[in-house]
């Protein structure tokens, strides 16, 4: 295995002396307030933003919390690019709450809007229902673009870990007329496919925050139904075609059970046409990017993938070249 950063060295010494059980040792809601409970000590203070707001979005289960954030520095009365985010914890951690900080960190950076996504989750929520939240936050975004200042032309989705597999999925579906197109895709170590067969899972298997051991809790709560794991909504890396989906974004960490997969769906993704910014870190673990008062280099990986998206925004803006 890759040698780790200090940080993250420093990081799991500190969680091994306090004792603390792994995720998948706890009930959900034990886990949920076990993961809460990390964020004071894991998360910097929050930045400022130039607006931060609290919606609803109609679902077929009733509303669903959105936040939206306007970077730091821009106007109130501009129309913004904005990012739709899906917050990671495996469809059974995290909140709007868990993912504050990254994402007032990506609207600053981007100087854009972000509308994070506070979906349901399992097992009391398993699949689909995370993503038929993430779906109508997504058409309730672009549908209220002029109200909400927000460029419809450009959208972007994204998220990390379980979040990410959402937001992939929703841009094959943009592809499809299923739902508003996406210009951007921003997939943080992504769960792309949920056979759980990558041979990341065979290597992470102790010593960090989130193990092969830790992706099987969380797979069993949000696809209880081992043949719902097949389906491309759920596992995007087995969708039939991948071409035609909008620019990604691939983070990967070595020291993650997901790293093998969210490879293996860069290259597809580039072999089938599609353009990609694959960034590799082989010093890192799963989650770090939620970390960043403890991973210094969290902030200017966050500010680097702001960029790039601002890149795709600006791209879908000007068109391809003549």
């Amino acid at each position: 295995m890759p040698a780790m950063h200090p940080d993250v060295v420093a990081l799991i010494a500190d969680i091994r002396n306090s004792g603390r059980p792994p995720f998948e040792a706890l009930a959900p809601e034990e886990a949920r307030a076990a993961y809460s409970a990390g964020r004071a000590a894991l998360q910097p203070p929050p930045q400022e933003v130039a607006d931060l707001r609290d919606l609803t979005a109609p679902g077929e289960a009733g509303p669903i919390p959105l936040r939206l954030y306007r970077g730091a520095g821009t106007a109130a009365a501009a129309v913004l690019p904005c990012l739709l985010y899906l917050h990671g914890g495996g469809w059974v951690l995290g909140d709007l709450a868990s993912h504050d900080g990254v994402c007032r960190r990506l609207a600053s950076a981007m100087r854009a809007c972000v509308v994070a996504v506070d979906y349901r989750r399992a097992p009391e929520h398993p699949f689909p229902a995370a993503l038929r939240d993430a779906a109508s936050a997504l058409v309730y975004v672009a549908a209220q673009a002029e109200r909400l200042r927000i460029d419809p032309t450009r959208l972007a989705v994204g998220g990390d870990s379980a979040g990410a597999n959402l937001a992939a999925v929703l841009a094959l579906m943009g592809r499809d007329g299923d739902l508003p197109r996406s210009v951007c895709q921003l997939l943080l170590y992504p769960v792309v496919d949920l056979s759980m067969r990558g041979e990341s899972y065979a290597r992470v298997t102790q010593g960090v925050p989130v193990t092969a051991a830790t992706m099987r809790y969380f797979i069993d709560h949000y696809t209880p139904n081992p043949t719902d794991r097949t389906h491309w909504h759920a596992s995007p890396l087995r969708a039939e075609s991948l071409a035609g989906a909008p620019p990604a974004l691939v983070l990967t960490c070595a020291h993650d059970p997901l790293c093998d997969e969210g490879q293996a769906y860069a290259r597809r993704l580039e072999r089938e046409g599609v353009p990609v910014a694959a960034l590799h870190l082989g010093d890192q673990i799963h989650g770090f990017l939620t970390m960043g008062r403890v991973i210094a280099v969290a902030a200017p990986v966050l500010d680097f993938v702001g960029s790039l998206v601002c890149d795709a925004w600006r791209r879908a803006e000007t068109g391809p070249p003549s």
